[in-house]
């Protein structure tokens, strides 16, 4: 099946007509108004902010960004408003697997967005981006993470035969994550070069755990609503972290790792294979910028002993405040970073699009360009997104879990406690939050 039947067995939403995003944009004219915003921040996110002057000169508003912070760290600042009734901005970052945890502060976008404008959005994407039958945010681009790989490593026939005298099987890229393991032990010269990293901490390892326990058979809540991620299969997928984190096969770090550490990581030419987001892979493979640059391998993201794919996914977003002062400007903004032209330009970095349009778009224009990486990323991804993905459960409590759960995650990592311990504890901790919730 080629990658436009594919593709349109994704998208559910209706194409526009190509080379609509020529038509001029009318954002509306907002003179000496000042939008008060607070964005995500790191490597993949940056290039859309380069684009904010062009709605400035359109409008003659003024955009101030009050903060620019990894997501965990914004999230603890807007957590941290909400509690000091602080929120005296209009536009926020936002995450499908964020949002349900921050109540009413958030206006339903489809009072203040066209539904033509709607329209054109995955609508598998807005689906999840409602909550509580309210559309809280509207999504920049969506997320699941594949395994990026060096292709020398795999090419040296010193390596095919040395693995293959070692472990019994023939070294190609992997397609199970015992294999990712073997791999990275066998690749792994510490303290010069690693197998393979991960994050580990924050809702990051959380997230990382979730997918692979979900790929060794488990469930993180039962039907119930109780917790169920201290299973066998939960102790498996914990132990992969521990066996590679025993063996040197990753950093010392990772314990301290987040998204731009294991991005910088795979970049530095360091680290054999990297699972990861599909928004580093014009980066990876940009010579300016990175060692493992026209020497990058991807194949999607291997499979757990259930035989099912990890694909933890979800999408990034942004959300218009009940108390910002100006919704209008809010929403010309808003639909602004999330249009047509916008999402190509983030496309071209790698970031899987949310409107439908961009998805076709952007992989002509690979094509035409002769970037046949690009056109195999989108090819890759769409396959994971169509297949692959699935959410955490998308309740107010995620959050909350994930703080009593990853520093036993960590914990167990670095030796201070038993993978079955630590979730067994974190088990106990996150049954009292359901409690608490009324769910059980």
């Amino acid at each position: 099946m080629n990658f436009t039947r594919k593709l349109a067995g994704l998208m559910t939403a209706a194409m526009m007509l190509a080379g609509s995003s020529a038509i001029a944009q009318d954002w509306g004219k907002f003179p000496s108004y000042e939008l008060r915003v607070k964005l995500i921040g790191g490597a993949q996110y940056e290039p859309l902010y380069a684009e904010i002057p062009k709605w400035e000169q359109a409008t003659g508003a003024k955009v101030e960004i009050l903060s620019r912070k990894n997501h965990f760290e914004l999230d603890r600042e807007i957590k941290q408003d909400i509690a000091a009734s602080t929120i005296d901005y209009c536009l926020a970052s936002n995450h499908t697997s964020f949002a349900p945890q921050y109540g009413d502060i958030y206006v339903n976008l489809r009072d203040v967005l066209s539904k033509q404008t709607l329209d054109d959005f995955v609508q598998l994407t807005l689906s999840h981006s409602t909550v509580d039958g309210n559309l809280v945010q509207l999504p920049r681009h969506s997320d699941v993470s594949n395994l990026y790989y060096m292709k020398n490593l795999y090419d040296d026939s010193g390596n095919q035969r040395n693995f293959k005298a070692k472990f019994g099987y023939d070294l190609t890229p992997p397609d199970t994550w015992k294999e990712v393991k073997d791999h990275a032990i066998f690749f792994a010269d510490p303290p010069n070069f690693y197998g393979t990293q991960f994050v580990g901490k924050d809702e990051a390892i959380t997230g990382r755990f979730y997918e692979m326990l979900v790929a060794e058979g488990g469930q993180f809540l039962n039907d119930k609503m109780e917790p169920a991620f201290n299973s066998e299969a939960g102790v498996r997928a914990l132990q992969w972290f521990v066996d590679l984190y025993n063996a040197n096969a990753v950093p010392k770090g990772v314990p301290n790792y987040l998204w731009d550490d294991t991005g910088l990581g795979f970049a530095s030419g360091t680290v054999a294979m990297n699972l990861d987001w599909a928004g580093w892979a014009s980066f990876f493979n940009d010579p300016a910028n990175s060692k493992v640059a026209n020497n990058i391998g991807l194949v999607r993201a291997p499979k757990g002993s259930s035989g099912k794919r990890t694909g933890w996914s979800g999408s990034h977003s942004f959300s218009i405040t009940k108390n910002c002062d100006n919704q209008a400007a809010a929403a010309s903004f808003l639909t602004f970073l999330t249009d047509h032209d916008r999402q190509m330009v983030e496309a071209r970095r790698g970031l899987l699009p949310t409107r439908t349009q961009v998805w076709s778009d952007a992989v002509k224009e690979f094509e035409a360009n002769g970037n046949a990486f690009l056109v195999n990323v989108f090819e890759t991804y769409s396959m994971s997104m169509a297949e692959d993905a699935f959410t955490p459960p998308l309740i107010p409590e995620w959050i909350e879990i994930s703080n009593v759960l990853w520093p036993k995650l960590q914990a167990a990592v670095i030796g201070e406690t038993s993978p079955k311990d630590a979730l067994d504890s974190a088990a106990k901790e996150a049954r009292k939050i359901m409690i608490e919730a009324g769910y059980l």
